[in-house]
């Protein structure tokens, strides 16, 4: 299915796109309740500074909006290896879709198809288009020989083009090269083969893509830490920050109170059952948040 949707677009296209992307319009038409500024392509640009903020937050903490907003399909976790779990991943995905290699579709969507230029790779293409606070995010359909998305080289070339990190439900090559860099990395295996081409094609850039069970859309602000990866859709990043500074502040009171030595868990946790407390508590939520 998957398949003939994109051959009936490249159609549609006449071929000029070569790989599927999302046009302007089509990307501010999936991203339309996207609050802030976009790209010049139309993918929504998560302020900087929010940004850093979200840099603050936790798994549980993003986990305790998106499904009440009825996004429950948000969150990758399960069979992932991380590189640098130590350092959160934090940038606004730019999407890179494989499928299984088919001839009669890699051909026309093959860049280097009737050209008489040096042949480039279409991913090496993708990598070469990133810019500061992008998530190079890629689907390939967990594939781990002939999956190998960089090896060193491109994987230091994506640090020095993002400084944020790669996603590749699929597998890296060079792991003792690429660890030195530093660059945090969610990855499903390691294998020294080069990426194959014979065996995968690129679909798609820029589209939605699944990675686990999640589905992404460009733009959505990738958070990865120990416990997995959010991908969060824009509009909902200021009310996840906002909540998150709220339960930051009630932690914070929690420990402190309980440090004491003076009351049980339940006392205070989750919340405070006596008037007094409660008071002392709503009188320094309102301090912390400068109201």
């Amino acid at each position: 299915m998957i398949v003939r949707s994109v051959l009936l677009l490249l159609c549609a296209l006449g071929l000029r796109a070569q790989i599927f992307t999302l046009t302007r319009e089509q990307m501010m038409k999936y991203t339309a309740e996207n609050p802030f500024d976009r790209f010049p392509d139309g993918r929504p640009k998560v302020p900087d500074e929010l940004l850093e903020k979200v840099r603050g937050l936790s798994i549980e903490e993003v986990w305790a909006v998106l499904p009440e907003k009825g996004f429950r399909r948000q969150y990758a976790g399960e069979g992932w290896k991380i590189m640098h779990p130590e350092k959160k991943l934090v940038g606004r995905a730019v999407t890179l879709q494989f499928l299984p290699a088919r001839p009669d579709l890699q051909k026309p969507s093959d860049p280097n198809t009737n050209s008489s230029g040096p042949h480039i790779s279409p991913h090496q293409l993708f990598i070469d288009k990133l810019q500061p606070g992008d998530v190079a995010v890629v689907d390939l359909f967990g594939k781990i020989e002939g999956g190998t998305i960089v090896g060193d080289n491109l994987a230091t070339a994506i640090w020095n083009a993002s400084k944020t990190g790669l996603v590749v439900d699929g597998a890296i090559r060079d792991l003792e090269g690429i660890f030195p860099i530093g660059m945090p990395v969610y990855y499903r295996g390691v294998h020294p083969s080069p990426i194959d081409y014979s065996t995968a094609m690129v679909s798609g850039v820029n589209v939605p893509v699944k990675i686990g069970d999640a589905t992404v859309m460009p733009g959505d602000v990738v958070f990865g830490d120990r416990g997995g990866m959010y991908f969060i859709p824009p509009r909902f990043v200021k009310e996840i920050v906002d909540k998150a500074d709220i339960t930051h502040i009630h932690d914070e009171w929690t420990k402190m109170k309980l440090d004491t030595g003076k009351y049980k868990s339940s006392d205070i946790y989750p919340r405070p059952h006596d008037p007094a407390l409660i008071k002392e508590y709503q009188e320094y939520l309102k301090k912390r948040l400068g109201k």
